[in-house]
């Protein structure tokens, strides 16, 4: 139970940070859990500017959402047909598609036309393996945030909520395993291998773990990782204050929330706060104002000093 609950509240604050879609009547219905209308308004923009790929995109999701697999798959390869990223294989709204035979062929594709236009995967197989992990690991995070929304107007979590973290826990164990696995195989992953998107995996799974210990065995090789531009730092800080946090030290680079009194985020205690942006810029972060008012709709009001 403690475990859920944990997770009810990293999981919201730690996904993979992917493109923002631009506002619209779907998205905006997607936001309040609505997917059905979202669907028809999705729809409707469809019928009016079929050319529209983002669109046609957030229709597909919205209807994987839904567990419409064959609608899913119906406009995501409409979408995909000029897209040449690898974004779509590790967006964990396409879950549901996953384990359909036709999975495997978006897959390809993707590589394919990713590879003509960038040429820079020297593991291809190795990078779409990372990218599932990715799917599985961000998976049901959707409905993770509308438990959140439920539980910022409520101040309980939903029901619901728990059969669907405990699947997410489910998944979480299962893919630890598997990049266990990966990195036998092919050894830890770097931005120049595999692309920065796939690298990011093992962070993801390590930082979602229910064990500290894990995190603290692959600690040292995330922030080497970091500091050869090889590996994500953002994941690097997340990782390391969550360690702090839960051994009830202050956080290093305030990459760790918690809800107050009023039920409204706020970073967990920080030490020495004034330096904070000084140790956020060595290893390539934004200063931590800019990141609590994007992230949580912070205001972050101590000012920032330098130690020479």
């Amino acid at each position: 139970m403690k475990y859920l609950l944990n997770l009810f509240f990293i999981v919201l604050l730690s996904n993979l940070s992917m493109a923002q879609p631009p506002k619209s009547e779907g998205s905006e219905l997607r936001k309040e859990g609505k997917l059905e209308a979202a669907i028809e308004a999705y729809k409707l923009d469809y019928t009016k500017a079929p050319e529209n790929w983002r669109n046609t995109y957030d229709l597909a999701c919205a209807y994987a959402l839904t567990f419409q697999i064959d609608s899913a798959y119906r406009y995501l390869e409409i979408a995909l047909e000029g897209d040449n990223s690898l974004w779509a294989l590790a967006d964990s709204d396409l879950f549901a598609l996953i384990d359909d035979p036709r999975w495997s062929g978006i897959e390809d594709g993707q590589l394919k036309r990713f590879q003509e236009s960038n040429k820079n995967l020297k593991e291809p197989e190795y990078a779409k393996k990372l990218l599932r992990l990715i799917i599985k690991d961000q998976a049901l995070d959707y409905y993770i945030h509308q438990a959140r929304s439920y539980f910022m107007a409520q101040g309980n979590a939903p029901q619901w909520y728990y059969p669907v973290g405990a699947y997410k826990q489910q998944i979480a164990d299962e893919n630890y395993g598997t990049m266990q696995q990966l990195i036998e195989e092919y050894g830890w992953p770097k931005y120049s291998v595999v692309g920065k998107i796939a690298a990011d995996a093992p962070l993801l799974v390590i930082n979602h773990h229910e064990s500290d210990s894990v995190r603290k065995i692959y600690l040292a090789q995330i922030k080497r990782s970091c500091l050869e531009e090889e590996g994500s730092c953002m994941e690097y800080a997340k990782i390391q204050d969550r360690i702090l946090v839960n051994e009830d030290k202050l956080q290093i680079y305030g990459m760790q929330f918690r809800y107050n009194e009023d039920r409204a985020l706020e970073p967990f205690p920080i030490i020495d706060p004034e330096y904070v942006d000084q140790r956020r810029s060595e290893i390539g972060l934004e200063p931590l104002k800019e990141y609590l008012k994007r992230k949580i709709d912070f205001d972050w009001t101590i000012e920032q000093k330098t130690k020479q």
